[in-house]
């Protein structure tokens, strides 16, 4: 793990949250000159967007018993595929970001931070793109809806808030 000789981290190397929502979106379409943790992050939220996925055709009423087992053997396979993009990530952290001895050790890695943030977009966008149950109201449809979004943009103001402390060497990442 590189140690701090005096030297403040270049904030540039941390990606931003706009930039983390644009590898979100980009799991189509990756963007030619990938950061190593954007590329992670693009991954995590095509896992979550197809964990997300199986998790409702096993819920279909009309799913069969061996239906319900291949999901659960696709959801398992879906995770490992997460814990390595988080790996990729810590990795990245472990190499490249310069801590301060004495600095408070943040209470999750950064590949946990943002695999949390790529599940909270892909419910945001699920919210928004219609109702998964035709028995909720307009009402309720928005209501869910806005609380994914405010649940995201609190995920967000965290996350701004420890690339700057991490940055200000106020905060390290654990690297395990």
């Amino acid at each position: 793990m590189p140690i701090d000789h005096g030297h403040r981290l270049d904030a540039a190397q941390l990606p931003t949250p706009a930039a983390l929502f644009r590898a979100f979106l980009e799991t189509d379409h990756p963007d030619p000159t990938p950061h190593r943790v954007l590329d992670a992050a693009r991954g995590l939220a095509s896992c979550h967007d197809r964990r997300r996925r199986v998790l409702e055709q096993a819920r279909d009423p009309a799913a069969s018993s061996s239906t319900g087992a291949a999901c659960a053997r696709l959801v398992d396979d879906i995770d490992h595929d997460r814990s390595a993009l988080i790996a990729r990530i810590d990795n990245w952290v472990a190499t490249h970001v310069e801590h301060r001895d004495g600095a408070s050790l943040h209470t999750e890695t950064l590949g946990a931070v943002i695999d949390r943030m790529a599940a909270k977009w892909i419910l945001a966008q699920q919210a928004m793109a219609g109702p998964a149950h035709t028995t909720t109201t307009p009402r309720q449809r928005e209501a869910r809806t806005h609380l994914q979004w405010c649940r995201l943009a609190e995920l967000t103001d965290g996350y701004r808030d420890l690339i700057t402390d991490v940055t200000e060497h106020r905060r390290r990442l654990p690297v395990w």
